[in-house]
């Protein structure tokens, strides 16, 4: 007990019906990285919560160094010795680095000072910072590196890790694997939150697995498979995914399902990506995937395609033959076309909507007349059955018959919305970041969803930053960079230490679609 940093003992908490923690055990010691790990839902985000003060637990006890302790709220947590670094940023973007450390110390602070501590400490963990860029001005690696400095400033002696790795290039995650070996050696303790079981496997020391909220068991995960871990979380042995090869296409009888020809826009705003001459074809029956570090037109690139932001000239985008770069994202929709954008809640849905209201906004355009009536009125009787023909095909998890999008798990909702684009059998379907934050079941379950959807001969488009991902996925594989799309390249070519050097820009220069792919001499 004298070794043990943190210990929880039956700690339960519950949202309304639903039991998110089920008497909860586990510990941590002093210089061990330990992993949480647990399917979408299992209770691991609460948990964390209430470690870091941001949630109550309804019962147990937190114990800190051998004695209980109330954490009421996120500064009591950094008052103990507990830092956390969210998936999702909190940093703004038209603050410099050292602006927004500054205003996560509290008090009167230096903001020289606070940069050259900043400074320091980057250098010394491996961590480069500038502290004076604009945050808005930097890579998405850049952006966690100042959320770690931040968190390691406080002097934490427990960091939580929240998925530390879903937007960072191979390099740059091997750079954030070294800075983790040299704050565990420091003695320092992590708790690291992944559905990358191999990094698991790598790094962590012990593993708590979640499953519906219980604990379901403890190990060491350098002594089980990856297919073991993930068993584990979901309760079944996870299939491999089935990538059979497409058919070869001969131009002259095949016809592309999208065409994007010359495409450039400017930036709509001061953090905006311009794209520039970006060419690509998609055909029916394969998989295409754009890989990418975040922040280099990806975003753009969806909404150029999706009709969210319309082209200067209708040719620029054609789908089955049609010019729609003059049409919006019904008129798209109507030519065939469907879109799963990266944020789920506020994009991709509504949070104050019911599921089947959002499935009603995503269905209207194209499928009026079997969800409303003549005078308007919402068949309810039909918008029930296909909710419930999609939450059975893709297992979404739901507290009730037909909650609000805001009540389900990030991994959950992100079923539902990929689950009703599915629903329609597409000819084109144009996925952004389709697994992101997802357990390895169910992004195993969606994945083959989107393979069997391109065998059945619709064309698929899919942008990520999981290079696993897009090798298990795509026949082939383009790099964004700078708002510039590389030549596709065969997925059986491609290396993922190949593409993960494109992403971060070798060999790009000024090439796009139109001249040399960005592919580095010798990298094939």
């Amino acid at each position: 007990m004298q070794n043990t940093l943190l210990k929880v003992e039956g700690i339960t908490k519950t949202f309304g019906t639903l039991k998110a923690n089920d008497r909860v055990d586990f510990d941590i010691v002093p210089g061990e990285i330990h992993a949480l790990l647990g399917e979408n839902g299992a209770g691991k985000s609460t948990l964390v919560k209430m470690l870091f003060g941001s949630l109550q637990p309804d019962s147990g006890t937190i114990k800190w160094r051998g004695q209980p302790v109330t954490i009421s709220d996120p500064m009591d947590a950094r008052a103990l010795g507990i830092g956390m670094v969210f998936q999702h940023f909190s940093l703004f973007e038209s603050l410099s680095a050292a602006e927004n450390i500054a205003l996560s110390l509290g008090g009167e602070v230096s903001l020289s000072r606070t940069a050259a501590e900043a400074k320091r400490v980057s250098d010394e963990y491996g961590l480069p910072i500038h502290p004076d860029r604009l945050v808005g001005e930097l890579s998405v690696g850049e952006r966690q590196r100042i959320e770690i400095v931040r968190c390691l400033l406080q002097q934490p002696e427990l960091i939580i890790l929240d998925e530390p790795t879903s937007v960072l290039t191979p390099q740059e995650a091997e750079k954030l694997f070294a800075t983790l070996e040299k704050v565990r050696r420091e003695g320092k303790s992590i708790l690291y939150i992944s559905h990358r079981l191999e990094e698991v496997q790598r790094l962590c020391d012990r593993a708590t697995v979640l499953r519906l909220g219980r604990v379901v068991a403890h190990c060491d995960p350098r002594a089980e498979t990856a297919k073991s871990l993930a068993a584990m979380m979901v309760g079944e042995d996870i299939h491999d995914v089935d990538r059979r090869k497409a058919v070869p296409k001969e131009p002259a009888k095949q016809q592309p399902v999208l065409v994007i020809d010359d495409l450039s826009q400017p930036p709509t705003g001061p953090f905006a990506v311009a794209l520039r001459n970006v060419a690509l074809e998609v055909f029916p029956g394969e998989v295409v995937g754009i890989a990418g570090i975040a922040g280099n037109g990806q975003s753009e690139f969806f909404e150029a395609v999706s009709g969210e932001r319309l082209q200067d000239r209708p040719e620029r985008i054609r789908i089955r033959g049609k010019n729609a770069g003059h049409d919006g994202p019904s008129g798209r929709r109507r030519l065939g076309a469907a879109f799963s954008p990266e944020e789920r809640l506020g994009h991709g849905a509504v949070p104050g909507f019911s599921l089947s209201e959002n499935l009603l906004l995503s269905r209207h355009a194209t499928d009026g007349k079997t969800y409303v009536g003549a005078l308007g009125t919402i068949k309810s009787r039909a918008l029930t059955s296909a909710l419930e023909r999609i939450v059975q095909a893709l297992d979404v998890r739901k507290s009730e018959a037909d909650p609000l999008a805001s009540s389900l798990s990030g991994g959950n909702l992100q079923k539902l919305i990929l689950g009703r684009e599915f629903d329609r059998a597409p000819a084109l379907l144009i996925a952004n970041q389709p697994t992101w934050g997802v357990d390895a079941g169910a992004a195993a379950h969606i994945r083959q969803e989107v393979i069997d959807l391109a065998r059945a001969g619709s064309g698929v488009l899919v942008i990520s930053q999981d290079l696993d991902e897009l090798l298990e996925m795509a026949d082939r594989i383009a790099v964004m960079s700078d708002g510039r799309l590389s030549e596709t390249i065969p997925t059986e070519t491609v290396t993922r230490e190949a593409l993960g050097l494109m992403m971060g820009g070798a060999g790009n220069g000024e090439a796009s679609a139109k001249n040399s792919p960005m592919l580095p001499e010798g990298t094939i």
